[in-house]
């Protein structure tokens, strides 16, 4: 049902109420957005589940693939979309962010295209968001960054290097492919807890155990699938190493 109250952001047309949220803890604004896809066969079935008051889950904001734009939660609230989740010192995601929900059925589906229409209504979302929340590039985030070992989406054929290039998100081009893995599962060394200590300085959560082991892949994967999507495998190849050097030097120097 269409909620009297006005979107907030300029982009959405209508208010669809979710009555799935609670207040922000510790938190007097949101300072990044998590974007996700729906992950259904239909939007109509992912918009009953986000509104359905015994999914306990809910975003933000909504698109569907033409573009149209949505709001079912208030942005000062704590809308229930990242779940279990972490970044940058962050355990508490949902109280930090402003959750988008992308119509796509994704993985189960075999990841179709996000159309251009929807994809400029995603920009133009984002960039409301950044002007009007101060929110800064480094902070627009996948829910696979934030939860790599249960999340994929919005999975690696959504465009962030279109989202880049119209000034949304962080992004460098990423090296290219080149050779195979610099690291086998299990080997140990300083390395291995180098490119550890570079993950967590851009934010992801991952110990620094100086052992290439599977939470290290799980997490890799997930920098993989954000930043360098054209192979997707878990492995540090020269071209994931360069491009996460690349990345964390461009925000040192922002």
């Amino acid at each position: 049902m269409t909620d009297a109250r006005l979107p907030e952001s300029g982009v959405a047309s209508r208010f669809l109420p979710s009555p799935n949220f609670g207040e922000r803890r510790g938190r007097a604004r949101p300072d990044s957005v998590v974007l996700h896809y729906t992950g259904l066969p239909t939007a109509e079935a992912a918009l009953a589940l986000l509104c359905d008051p015994a999914s306990q889950v809910s975003a933000h904001y909504f698109v569907w693939e033409d573009g149209a734009v949505a709001q079912l939660v208030a942005e000062d609230k704590r809308a229930w979309h990242a779940g279990k989740s972490f970044w940058a010192g962050e355990s508490d995601v949902n109280s930090a962010s402003i959750g988008v929900e992308i119509v796509n059925y994704g993985h189960d589906g075999a990841l179709p295209p996000f159309p251009k229409p929807q994809i400029d209504a995603v920009i133009a979302l984002c960039r409301d968001l950044a002007a009007r929340r101060a929110i800064g590039p480094e902070r627009f985030l996948a829910h696979s960054d934030v939860a790599p070992a249960r999340k994929r989406d919005p999975g690696e054929r959504f465009p962030w290097d279109a989202l880049a290039s119209a000034g949304v998100g962080h992004w460098v081009e990423p090296a290219p492919i080149d050779g195979g893995p610099l690291f086998g599962p299990g080997e140990e060394g300083p390395p291995i807890r180098a490119l550890q200590a570079l993950l967590a300085l851009y934010g992801y959560g991952v110990a620094l155990t100086g052992v290439y082991d599977a939470q290290t892949r799980t997490v890799v994967a997930a920098f993989q699938r954000h930043f360098r999507p054209a192979r997707v495998d878990g492995e540090v190849d020269a071209s994931t190493a360069a491009t996460l050097k690349a990345l964390v030097g461009a925000v040192r120097r922002a």
